[in-house]
């Protein structure tokens, strides 16, 4: 995965185009890099799945 494409799907989900994504296990560590530059990253929820993945989900004041 490039910074782009990540970059793409945090806008994505941002702008409720989709409603999730999963994230794979190769992918995570490129994904993560771009996520925790966003300035709100604490607006997305990511919920770990057996084998690796992760699923991110945009929700607003979840922290709270």
């Amino acid at each position: 995965m490039t910074k782009e494409e990540a970059q793409s799907i945090l806008e994505q989900l941002r702008n409720k185009e989709i409603e999730s994504y999963t994230v794979t296990k190769e992918d995570f560590l490129d994904f993560r890099s771009v996520l925790v530059a966003q300035d709100d990253v604490k607006s997305f929820r990511g919920n770990a799945q057996h084998g690796g993945a992760a699923i991110y989900t945009y929700e607003p004041g979840w922290t709270k």
